[in-house]
């Protein structure tokens, strides 16, 4: 046992705590702490509701976001503009566009963009799927809305290659995101007026 840690137990936690992005030994301890400090049912409920999350979250069989069943809400509801499909890098960019209230059509969520520094290929992403979508008609415009990084880029020029012939509109978000930034970060109002504003996407990286 580390002898900085008065407990085998406590230093087990506050290792697996510091495993989460963004979270340091430090603030690992706080939260470890402030869990001993709750009720038992309290921390029961805390920890149940993370394995439940594990075991039972799916990923909508449409657009790939995580769901409760196995069509996510958004694909269901006929409200939406089946027409139009967001294609975004990940989830937390679903809730970003959807929190500027500006788009009313339906998503492709890749699972991520193409990195070969970091060993992502096209092959790695739900990008098969987004083509065989559109192969399936009814979808009239692909709006690319990924990060404005070189791999963002990258992604962008890859679709764009594989549906320029598909007889849809490709187009991508304006940039009043600043080149370099991530969907994720970026304030809802320059985010809508981005969603809002987009443009034709002309293969040019």
């Amino acid at each position: 046992m580390n002898q900085q840690y008065p407990s085998v137990l406590l230093e087990k936690a506050v290792g697996e705590f510091s495993k989460l992005p963004g979270i340091g030994r430090k603030t690992a301890m706080r939260l470890v702490l402030h869990l001993l400090r709750q009720e038992t049912a309290t921390v029961e409920a805390f920890g149940n509701s993370i394995i439940t999350l594990k075991r039972e979250v799916k990923y909508c069989k449409v657009c790939h976001n995580i769901s409760d069943t196995e069509t996510c809400q958004i694909c269901a509801n006929p409200q939406r503009d089946a027409s139009t499909v967001c294609v975004v890098e990940n989830i937390r960019d679903v809730m970003a566009v959807e929190a500027t209230q500006q788009y009313r059509g339906l998503y492709h969520v890749l699972g991520g963009v193409i990195s070969p520094m970091d060993g992502v290929g096209p092959s790695d992403l739900q990008i098969e799927s987004l083509v065989q979508r559109v192969s399936e008609g009814g979808i009239k415009e692909v709006i690319l809305a990924l990060s404005t990084t070189m791999e963002g880029d990258t992604t962008n020029f890859y679709i764009y290659r594989k549906l320029e012939k598909m007889g849809v509109k490709l187009s991508v978000i304006a940039r009043g995101i600043s080149v370099g930034d991530e969907l994720e970060y970026a304030d809802e109002i320059t985010l809508g007026r981005s969603i809002v504003n987009r443009t034709l996407f002309t293969g040019a990286v």
